[in-house]
């Protein structure tokens, strides 16, 4: 057989897995809609668990902060930060933590 035959023949043949899969209908769209629910249901546990933690963390060091926020604290924080002057850097968009107060 020559090298044009045989591809000719190899054009021919069908795939061997075309009998299974589906081309229209509920296979069809199985096929899709499964893996795009297992995607969101997964990118949805893990943000749950990210703000969870992000949560018990802002918690925890809000205890832990307030332990040391005496009123001599707080004025050497602002003159040290210049607070009057820059604005209060707890207010600022990459506090993250402090989001929710």
């Amino acid at each position: 057989m020559q090298p044009s035959m045989r591809m000719h023949v190899a054009m021919r043949a069908p795939h061997p897995m075309t009998h299974l899969t589906p081309k229209s209908g509920t296979l069809a769209a199985k096929k899709v809609l499964l893996p795009t629910l297992a995607w969101l249901g997964s990118a949805y546990l893990v943000g749950l668990y990210v703000s969870r933690q992000l949560h018990q963390k802002s918690v925890s060091f809000d205890d832990i902060f307030a332990q040391q926020n005496t009123p001599e604290v707080e004025e050497a924080r602002k003159k040290d930060l210049l607070v009057e002057t820059y604005g209060d850097p707890r207010n600022s968009l990459l506090n993250v933590l402090g989001w929710t107060k």
